[in-house]
């Protein structure tokens, strides 16, 4: 199994009156990618309850079957599509931690 986690930083001139909308897009989209990736199996996005210490805006935790599987989900076009329209136009910083257990 493979833990993928990403941490998002929204991008600094998105109006405030946005960001809500945006953040739910993007935990919409990521969501529901489980059942159309192949090996792909939770996926959980983190949008609310944030604290003043952090320094990212939006959290990806999901488990994929192996590591083959992260590499089809990263080229797989349902999730080409989510990170395209409703992830990378609105993030300026992606951090990643992928890890095997």
């Amino acid at each position: 199994m493979v833990r993928h986690v990403i941490l998002w930083k929204l991008r600094e001139d998105i109006p405030a009156s946005e960001v809500k909308t945006i953040k739910n897009e993007i935990k919409e989209g990521l969501e529901g990618l489980v059942g159309k990736v192949p090996g792909l199996v939770e996926v959980s996005v983190n949008v609310d309850g944030r604290l003043d210490s952090s320094n990212a805006d939006v959290m990806l935790d999901c488990i994929l079957e192996s590591p083959e599987a992260l590499k089809g989900y990263a080229t797989h076009p349902a999730h080409l599509e989510v990170a395209n329209g409703k992830v990378r136009p609105y993030t300026a910083v992606r951090t990643c931690l992928d890890y095997e257990f």
